[in-house]
């Protein structure tokens, strides 16, 4: 396109023109490289500080190694939790924190045998002693033992007020002459005599050198009337031989009271039984008794709380009453029992030396 030719005229730049337009722009040049020189000095240090932060990210950035997106989407080894890096910032929670003590405390509470309820103590004749696990299976005995009134040795139970228990003591050879009489005075209900028992070494029946003439005056006083035998069978043949022996010489006297199986190890000696096993034990004790049973006598097992709990199998003999012998204030023994022998040297008008007293918790005269 062609311009006019006025156009070029007006268009030519005059020499003074030229030089106000150079002068002008070497001025804003000088003024922008003063301000940028000041700009320096005051951030020089910033300036270092801003090198030092994008050094560090720069190296941070090359330490990471970030998969490449072909990675990702073809032929990488990643799994999705290689991704995952939420747990790397736990939440915060509100909830406080047990303390480790307070933990240990608490389990040390539940495990103390003397205190969960769940266990009784087992003291041994040779002093020992142990925590044993109580069985949920065999029945519990529901004695409130604060109802327990002890006076010059004989010991009552009362409930609402009456009197619901009986006193007694056992006699054998070893109490010698005993007044049945003055022995009924002094408030004795009942008495436990021996029949006899079986050597411990020899293993022969002997019947008890006194037995006659005891069961005859105690039936003269009054008394009623309960027997026991004191075992050393080794197997069921000999218990059953046992408890006809004592059949034979009760069947022509009034027995309101149980009768009764004693076995026991022998103090400071070696016996016969000795060697015989928990389950042995139990089955020789079933024997008697229920050929006691069968001849329709009241049969009844006597130990001490070692010797029930850890002896013999009293799940094998709940049918059987029990006769606990235990020189305490109070029983612990924690299953049914029926008497319960709780001083053996007292001192009761009518036997010279010391005596065994009994309390029943039934009349058995009445049954």
């Amino acid at each position: 396109m062609n311009l006019p030719n006025d156009y070029e005229e007006h268009s030519r730049l005059t020499p003074t023109v030229m030089t106000a337009i150079v002068a002008v722009t070497l001025f804003v040049v000088a003024v922008l490289v003063m301000v940028l020189l000041m700009n320096r000095q005051k951030t020089g240090s910033g300036g270092n500080g801003q090198e030092s932060v994008t050094a560090a990210v720069e190296e941070a950035t090359a330490e990471t190694e970030y998969p490449d997106t072909d990675e990702l989407i073809s032929g990488s080894t990643l799994s999705p939790d290689d991704l995952d890096f939420w747990d790397k910032y736990p939440l915060e929670t509100t909830e406080p924190s047990v303390e480790p003590e307070e933990e240990e405390t608490e389990e040390i509470a539940e495990s103390d045998p003397s205190t969960d309820g769940k266990h009784t103590l087992v003291k041994y004749a040779d002093g020992s002693e142990e925590w044993v696990l109580i069985s949920p299976y065999l029945p519990k005995h529901e004695y409130d033992f604060t109802k327990l009134v002890c006076q010059s040795d004989i010991m009552k139970y009362y409930e609402d007020g009456k009197q619901v228990s009986y006193v007694g003591t056992d006699i054998s050879k070893y109490q010698d002459y005993v007044d049945f009489v003055k022995l009924k005075k002094s408030g004795i209900d009942f008495v436990m005599i021996r029949v006899g028992a079986r050597g411990y070494g020899s293993g022969q029946l002997v019947l008890d050198e006194y037995f006659a003439d005891n069961i005859k005056r105690a039936t003269d006083a009054g008394l009623e009337i309960g027997v026991y035998f004191f075992s050393q069978a080794i197997n069921e043949a000999e218990a059953i031989e046992e408890a006809n022996m004592v059949l034979e010489n009760i069947k022509d006297y009034k027995i309101t009271y149980p009768v009764a199986f004693d076995m026991e190890y022998i103090a400071n000696d070696t016996a016969r039984i000795d060697n015989l096993s928990k389950s042995e034990k139990t089955t020789i004790a079933k024997a008697f008794l229920d050929t006691v049973q069968n001849a329709g006598y009241k049969p009844m097992i006597y130990g001490d709380k070692e010797w029930l709990i850890k002896h013999v199998d009293m799940s094998k003999l709940t049918a059987y009453d029990v006769w606990l012998s235990q020189e305490e204030d109070i029983p612990d023994y924690p299953y049914k029992f029926t008497m319960w022998q709780y001083k053996t040297d007292a001192a009761i008008d009518g036997i010279a030396g010391y005596a065994n007293l009994n309390i029943s918790f039934i009349d058995y005269s009445e049954k």
